[in-house]
């Protein structure tokens, strides 16, 4: 496997230092960098890309809006050296955005993360449980989640909760819908318009309500003959 990158920034040092990280991946091949930032996008757009690594601040256009202007998206990474990361990076569904001056450490966990999600992606498991991963775009950045760590997935219109095991709720702007499309349908069973769970953490059905290990869910009219058949199952 080898992603084929490139990268731009308006600074030659940024670019310089992003060139001898990649360097240090023998699954990167950056293929060119831009310090021009519309000669950048020019590339994409005539030039299949794996991976970009762009920077959001820029005199002519932001990295922003250079990935919004491109019909097929690479994945992302961006890089700032502002804190306060813009909401449409959020919409663009960056793999990461690291702050400036790069650290490699911090550029390395950026680079397994677009790794690993492009295997993911293509199929090509990372390891014999890739498949019990499901991601999603939360706080600007690509995240991993293990599908035993999922207690319940909520509904709250155009956004998703995600609901784990011993960790923060998980945020994420997706229809429910599509996220049981992502979600192995032997293992997830959605019981209300509000509302999917993991089959395996179902206690219990009564009165229209599934017990979970610490909450209770409704089951909505649609959904009962989920109810019924894993009643006879048991």
């Amino acid at each position: 496997m080898l992603l084929k990158c490139i990268a731009i920034d308006d600074e030659p040092l940024a670019l310089k230092l992003i060139a001898g990280y990649v360097a240090r991946f023998p699954s990167l091949q950056l293929v060119q960098t831009f310090e021009d930032a519309i000669t950048g996008a020019e590339f994409l757009k005539a030039n299949p890309i794996d991976l970009l690594f762009v920077d959001i601040n820029m005199p002519d256009i932001t990295g922003i809006d250079l990935v919004r202007s491109l019909d097929v998206k690479p994945m992302v990474v961006f890089t700032t050296a502002y804190k306060n990361f813009a909401y449409e990076g959020f919409e663009l569904e960056a793999i990461d955005y690291i702050l400036k001056p790069i650290d490699f450490k911090r550029f390395e966990k950026a680079v397994e993360k677009a790794i690993e999600y492009y295997k993911y992606k293509t199929k090509q498991p990372t390891d014999e449980l890739a498949d019990e991963s499901l991601y999603v775009y939360s706080e600007y950045r690509m995240v991993k989640i293990d599908l035993s760590s999922i207690e319940y997935i909520e509904s709250m219109e155009d956004y998703i909760k995600i609901h784990v095991t011993n960790a923060k709720t998980i945020l994420t702007l997706m229809p429910l819908k599509k996220v049981l499309e992502k979600l192995p349908a032997d293992k997830f069973q959605r019981i209300h318009r509000s509302y999917i769970v993991p089959i395996s953490k179902i206690r219990s059905i009564q009165n229209r309500k599934v017990k979970l290990t610490d909450i209770e869910l409704p089951v909505s009219e649609s959904y009962l003959d989920f109810v019924r058949n894993w009643m006879k199952s048991r």
